[in-house]
């Protein structure tokens, strides 16, 4: 429960630093998702899941 815990912190330290450095960049790359169709969203975030996964797999495994 503690890596959980830790992994979102640094979800939100990466998304923060996003944010305060660069927001025009940020604002930008919001702009692009939601011009983007939902099925190809759809199928970035589950690549996103599925390489997030393989990672901790690796690390962790």
């Amino acid at each position: 429960m503690n890596d959980l815990i830790v992994g979102l912190g640094l979800v939100l330290v990466i998304e923060g630093l996003l944010w305060a450095l660069v927001p025009h960049l940020a604002t930008r790359l919001l702009e692009g998702a939601a011009a983007t169709p939902e099925g190809t969203l759809r199928i970035a975030g589950w690549t996103a899941v599925g390489l997030g996964m393989g990672v901790v797999w690796l690390i962790r495994g």
